[in-house]
């Protein structure tokens, strides 16, 4: 059981992945970036995150918890997320979707 600050990630990303196809799943990838985007930078910012965390079930989560977040999908340090970051932190928060993604997406290494 979780405990209130603790966050429960089910993974809904395989089935999403067989009901919607490659593309439709990557589609709505991008209107959930769009959905939590801060439109004036292109980004996921801080402000973003914490303006929709409600809308993501998060917002018991402190400025901090926020931040971690935010660190953990931000490749190159600038402090928030571009899409190509969020859909890289997406699929690894889905470790079947990992698994599986060279057959679905036929990703080649």
């Amino acid at each position: 059981m979780a405990t209130k600050s603790e966050v429960v990630f089910e993974d809904f990303f395989p089935s999403m992945v067989e009901k919607l196809g490659a593309d439709g799943f990557m589609n709505e990838l991008c209107n959930g970036f769009r959905l939590m985007m801060d439109s004036g930078k292109g980004a996921i910012t801080f402000e973003s995150l914490k303006k929709n965390s409600a809308v993501l079930g998060l917002q018991e989560m402190n400025d901090s918890d926020l931040i971690c977040m935010l660190n953990e999908g931000d490749l190159d340090g600038d402090g928030c997320l571009n899409l190509m970051e969020f859909c890289v932190l997406m699929f690894r928060l889905s470790p079947d979707l990992m698994k599986r993604s060279r057959m679905l997406f036929d990703v080649t290494l």
